[in-house]
């Protein structure tokens, strides 16, 4: 099938530097994309001939309503539209515009990233199973900075168990806060990447977000509260049950 769309200057955008989000979608469609000077020429399958021109009008209407895409983020939203025939462009734009998280603009890279957020959305208690650096802790965080900011919890609860990566470095001088924080660097990182400095703080010292070791979650009432358990893996057998 081949199908000849209009090139308008919406959607000539689209393209990404050196035509590297077409060539995404050539090859994630498996069809053939060919540039004229009026007009894109498509060819392939019927069923992915429509799913690219129903992206191409996407675009374009959500760039005429003044969405502004990023060309990471677009070219994330392409990714997930190509492993999955069921999303759309205009549905994973519209879900992170509804989503605040702070200064960042956090769009799923994969088809499993958007459904942990959605699961997140839905569902009351989560479960994230991944290898290391596949998003599980920053997401989350993500996710629970948009319910603070959009009120439907009043807490960020961070909990983790304070266990060392291989090493054992003995007993670290300080307070308590500062015996601990090495173990929760982590969380801190993700929090100070998506709200401004001043704000994390202020939310720490008035315990809006609260981030502490498993160790101390005994017995804690966590009403109205968005609860973050990272590194589950680590915990033991009374400390999940407690």
């Amino acid at each position: 099938m081949k199908k000849s769309i209009e090139i308008s200057p919406h959607v000539a955008t689209l393209f990404g530097p050196r035509d590297e989000n077409l060539r995404l979608l050539e090859t994630g469609l498996n069809i053939e994309i060919g540039l004229r000077p009026e007009s894109i020429e498509l060819e392939g399958e019927s069923r992915d001939v429509s799913r690219a021109e129903q992206l191409f009008a996407d675009y374009d209407q959500l760039q005429r309503s003044g969405f502004n895409f990023q060309n990471g983020d677009l070219n994330s939203m392409l990714r997930v539209l190509v492993a999955d025939p069921s999303s759309s462009l205009r549905a994973l734009a519209e879900a992170g515009r509804q989503r605040s998280f702070g200064r960042r603009t956090v769009q799923p890279k994969s088809v499993n990233q958007r459904r942990y957020l959605e699961a997140i959305e839905k569902y009351d208690m989560v479960f994230g199973i991944g290898p290391a650096g596949t998003g599980k802790t920053y997401l989350a965080v993500a996710m629970a900075i948009s319910a603070l900011l959009s009120k439907q919890v009043n807490r960020i609860i961070l909990a983790r168990p304070a266990v060392e990566a291989g090493e054992r470095l003995g007993f670290l001088p300080g307070t308590l806060q500062e015996k601990i924080d090495p173990y929760l660097r982590p969380l801190y990182d993700a929090l100070y990447d998506m709200l401004d400095p001043e704000k994390v703080d202020r939310y720490l010292e008035k315990n809006v977000i609260e981030i502490a070791p498993i160790a101390f979650m005994r017995g804690r009432t966590l009403n109205d509260s968005f609860v973050i358990l990272d590194e589950a893996q680590n915990t033991t057998s009374e400390q999940m049950k407690m």
